[in-house]
């Protein structure tokens, strides 16, 4: 998976910064980085605070964790029972 150049804090400082009457144009040539990526942070990370955004990271890494946790015992139930269905 690809990585951000730019952490969750930087992030929401930017979004902070439009906040704060700064227009988009001079936020975008400042920081390098496209209209469409502000945009996308704006709807994920819009109206987030720090701790709010690393409790995100903590929350969507469990959840990938739990999922992955999941899917192994379903593929070990689905073993299980196809060995069990064959007549010994």
């Amino acid at each position: 998976m690809k990585r951000t150049r730019y952490t969750e804090e930087q992030i929401i400082g930017i979004l902070k910064e439009a906040e704060a009457g700064v227009p988009l144009g001079d936020l975008v040539r400042k920081h390098g980085m496209s209209t469409a990526s502000f945009y996308a942070w704006r709807k994920k990370y819009g109206g987030m605070e720090v701790s709010d955004a690393k409790r995100l990271r903590e929350l969507e890494d469990e959840n990938r964790r739990l999922k992955k946790l999941v899917a192994d015992q379903a593929l070990d139930i689905q073993i299980l029972k196809e060995v069990n269905s064959k007549k010994w």
